[in-house]
């Protein structure tokens, strides 16, 4: 089933697990935030400034070097891009978006600032929506090799994690309700 986002102007399928953050502790009005209940995986959406100077693909990229630079594995070797694809308009519920844009790498990532580091792989969608001068930014974070002095090394060896296709479903089901979110 669908959930509602940003007060019912946006919504799409969360998946099963999935605990909002808000609940927990204050994030930015331009974000949603959940996280796997039991994993270390999280899935962020968030409502970003239209980056005119740069081209689609290179948009896509652009906002992966920022989220690089915003979990500090701005260092050489600390982020890759594996993978970059545009997606079909057939396949996603959101109409308004002029492009859409598939983007996966990994980054080492320490969790509170702890000098352990662990590699987590970063799946990212973005929604191009020139005409409300907005990228909405879809980021699935799935943790793969968790350093053992990292807090996050205590995790839930039973717990059922998000899949690719979990993510997918978020991106096919994302759907704008109220173009006013964007003021």
């Amino acid at each position: 089933m669908a959930r509602t986002l940003f007060g019912g102007a946006l919504s799409a399928v969360i998946p099963l697990n999935a605990k909002d953050i808000s609940e927990l502790r204050q994030i930015p009005d331009n974000q949603e935030v959940f996280a796997h209940s039991q994993t270390d995986q999280s899935i962020i959406i968030e409502l970003l400034e239209y980056q005119s100077q740069v081209q689609d693909a290179e948009a896509a990229r652009y906002h992966f070097e920022d989220v690089a630079a915003s979990n500090k594995a701005v260092e050489n070797g600390a982020w890759e891009v594996r993978g970059l694809e545009q997606l079909s308009q057939s396949e996603l519920s959101i109409q308004e978006c002029s492009s859409a844009w598939l983007l996966s790498g990994a980054q080492l990532v320490s969790k509170f600032n702890e000098e352990a580091k662990n590699t987590v792989n970063i799946h990212l969608c973005l929604f191009r929506l020139p005409q409300y001068t907005t990228d909405i930014l879809v980021t699935f974070n799935d943790p793969v090799c968790i350093n053992p002095l990292s807090s996050s090394a205590v995790g839930n060896v039973a717990a059922t994690p998000w899949t690719l296709q979990d993510f997918q479903g978020v991106l096919q089901s994302f759907c704008l309700l109220d173009p006013g979110v964007f003021g």
